[in-house]
């Protein structure tokens, strides 16, 4: 997600107050934030679930809709989402 600069202080601020609802949705496991170290404009969001239907969930939920209207104005270009397989483990 590529934020417009002066909004990044919201963005932050709203993250702050929504992750342990995020964090705390049903089939949640992980959440990360993690901001681009060469342009600090740029953030990402890593989360693990359980199984593809508590992420659909979550997409599906009043918590989403909020955190999504809130988050995408505060955009300076398109956002980018993956869902991927992990396949390695190192521990």
């Amino acid at each position: 997600m590529r934020f417009q600069e002066d909004k990044i202080d919201l963005f932050l601020e709203n993250f702050n107050q929504v992750k342990e609802k995020i964090r705390n949705f049903e089939g949640n496991e992980f959440l990360e934030l993690y901001q681009d170290k060469n342009d600090p404009r740029i953030f990402f969001t890593y989360s693990y679930w359980q199984q593809e239907e508590n992420l659909e969930e979550y997409r599906k939920s009043v918590l989403f809709t909020e955190v999504w209207n809130f988050t995408k104005a505060l955009f300076s270009d398109k956002p980018e989402a993956w869902s991927v397989n992990k396949l390695v483990t190192l521990v």
